[in-house]
C-alpha cells in the first residue's frame, strides 16, 4: 500500500524504486490500514486471484510473505508459491517465518525478472506497482505476461481507500512514494490517489497482451484489476 514507504528505505537506483526494509513495521502499518482485517483481506486476495490445488504462483513484491503463504496453502502440496521481493530484509523475514513446504522466497525486483515463458498459472503483485520506477512498470508487467502461461491469470492490487480519513491518510503518504521512486508523473497529479490508482494500469495490461482485464474493490483498502494471457 502506499504507506509502505513511511517505514525506513534504502537508497537505490532508479531501475529498483524504493525498498521497504523493516518488515515487522510494515506488518504492524498494513494491519492498522486493513482495520485489522489483514488475514480476512490475504484471504480474499487468494480467492480473487483463482490459484487453485496444484498451481504454480508467482508473488511478485511479496514483502513478508503473509500473502505468499496464503497462496500456499490454496494451491497444497502438489503446488509451488514463489515469493520475490527487491528487499533483502523482506526475502529473509518471510523465509524464516515460512514452514511450508511449498514456498520459497527470492530477491529481486519485478522489472528484472528471470524466471521461464509460461511458467507460472497465476501471479500476483499487491501494494507494490506504485514503488516501481515509473520508467520501468511497462517492463514489470511485460515480464508478469510472459511468466505467465496461456490462460494463466494476473491479480494486481493496490490501495483503493474507503472513508475520508484514511483517504486523507494515504494522499499524504502517497505524495511521498511519488517522491521515493522518482515517480514525477505522480508527484505531479492533483489528487495523488491517483498515483496509486490501480486502474491507471487497464491500457499497459492490454498493450502487454492481457485481456478479459475486470477492476472490482476489496473492502477497506484495496482495489484489484485481474486479467488473463491468452
Amino acid at each position: 500500500m502506499s504507506g509502505n514507504t513511511q517505514q525506513s528505505t534504502n537508497n537505490r537506483p532508479a531501475e529498483i524504486g524504493a525498498l521497504i526494509t523493516r518488515p515487522r513495521g510494515y506488518r504492524v502499518l498494513r494491519s492498522a490500514f486493513a482495520l485489522g482485517r489483514g488475514r480476512a483481506l490475504d484471504a480474499e486476495l487468494v480467492a480473487r486471484s483463482g490459484a487453485a490445488s496444484g498451481d504454480r504462483v508467482l508473488d511478485i513484491g511479496c514483502g513478508p510473505g503473509d500473502l505468499a503463504r496464503a497462496l500456499a496453502a490454496r494451491v497444497g502440496p502438489a503446488g509451488e508459491v514463489v515469493g520475490r521481493d527487491p528487499s533483502p530484509q523482506m526475502v529473509a523475514y518471510a523465509a524464516a517465518r515460512t514452514k511450508e513446504p511449498n514456498c520459497h522466497f527470492e530477491l529481486g525486483p519485478a522489472q528484472t525478472l528471470d524466471r521461464a515463458d509460461s511458467s507460472f498459472d497465476v501471479v500476483t503483485c499487491t501494494f507494490v506497482m506504485h514503488h516501481i520506477p515509473e520508467a520501468q512498470r511497462e517492463a514489470a508487467l511485460a515480464h508478469m505476461y510472459r511468466v505467465l502461461r496461456p490462460g494463466g491469470r494476473l491479480l494486481l492490487a493496490d490501495t483503493h481507500p474507503t472513508g475520508r480519513v484514511l483517504s486523507g491518510a494515504i494522499r499524504v503518504m502517497s505524495r511521498f512514494a511519488a517522491r521515493r521512486t522518482h515517480d514525477s508523473a505522480a508527484g505531479h497529479h492533483d489528487d495523488p490517489l491517483t498515483a496509486i490508482d490501480i486502474r491507471r494500469y487497464r491500457e499497459p495490461l492490454s498493450a502487454a497482451g492481457f485481456r478479459s482485464i475486470e477492476f472490482a474493490t476489496v473492502p477497506p483498502i484495496a482495489g484489484i484489476l485481474l486479467a488473463t494471457k491468452d
